[in-house]
């Protein structure tokens, strides 16, 4: 028995056993939620009893479980912007790795402005001063195969 709850929610239409067994629960019962489904499939005499007894029945709709995220997403987001790698945010955060990619990509963040390994404007600006991808490479010291996807990338 639970004297304290005032409102529960329901998933299946009220029957006379129902209604008997949330009364004995919950005495100071005065609401009732269910979502329109369950609400058009619970006889209209159930619905009368109970507003009767000062017992509201309420359409409500009641989709999905309550975030966990506690904020984390703000976290994430915020050390990301500050340069870190997914690897280095999940072990900082304790988080597994793949937690921290959804996390990102639900933060809809973009990973063109996050810290890179080569300077993307200094490569393009040498290809534009007429080096070729192999000059830049070993003026760079960076791997060719680099340089052209840093070069073809739109």
């Amino acid at each position: 028995m639970d004297e304290d709850v005032t409102t529960i929610h329901i998933t299946k239409a009220l029957s006379s056993a129902i209604i008997v067994d949330l009364m004995e629960k919950y005495p100071n019962l005065e609401t009732i939620t269910c979502s329109p489904s369950v609400y058009n499939r619970t006889s209209d005499t159930y619905i009368d009893a109970l507003s009767q007894l000062d017992i509201e029945v309420v359409k409500k709709y009641n989709w999905g479980a309550e975030s966990k995220s506690n904020g984390e997403e703000f976290k994430v987001l915020e050390l990301s912007n500050e340069g870190l790698k997914p690897k280095e945010i999940a072990e900082k955060l304790d988080l597994k790795l793949s937690r921290v990619y959804y996390l990102l990509k639900k933060a809809d963040a973009k990973f063109d402005n996050r810290k890179r390994k080569h300077n993307h404007v200094e490569i393009k600006n040498l290809k534009d001063d007429g080096l070729s991808a192999k000059e830049i490479s070993e003026k760079l010291d960076i791997p060719l195969r680099t340089v052209y996807y840093i070069l073809n990338k739109k």
